[in-house]
């Protein structure tokens, strides 16, 4: 399988799923925020979003104008934001609650959608 269609289908399952526990509860969302103030659990997830973000822009860092992008701007992304949070853990975190706090609904539907057109691509569903 080609490693465009494999992350295709990683990330938009994930953005999916993503979506569906933090619509259906909310409270997830300021429970992360509040395990962010933990200095354990930020470091934890700071190494794991630059693992995932290496991994993902390591294998697929492709810059075509197409679903490709997306791919390639999730992982690095991730890898960003967990050097963000590793570098400068106290800025990253009030800056993430700042712009969850405004754009939150924006934000949340924004991906949502990103994974069912990652997932449309993976699996054709709908021809584009």
């Amino acid at each position: 399988m080609d490693n465009s269609i494999f992350l295709a289908k990683f990330w938009g399952w994930y953005l999916i799923i993503f979506f569906l526990i933090l619509s259906l509860n909310p409270k997830r969302i300021k429970q992360i925020f509040s395990d962010l103030k933990d200095e354990k659990f930020l470091i934890i997830f700071s190494f794991v979003a630059i693992i995932i973000g290496l991994l993902n822009t390591l294998f697929h860092n492709i810059w075509e104008p197409n679903y490709k992008l997306i791919i390639t701007l999730i992982g690095w992304s991730a890898l960003f934001f967990g050097l963000a949070l590793f570098m400068f853990p106290k800025p990253t975190v009030y800056w993430l609650e700042i712009i969850n706090i405004k754009m939150v609904q924006v934000i949340y539907t924004l991906l949502f959608l990103m994974g069912i057109f990652l997932l449309n691509i993976a699996y054709n569903i709908v021809p584009i």
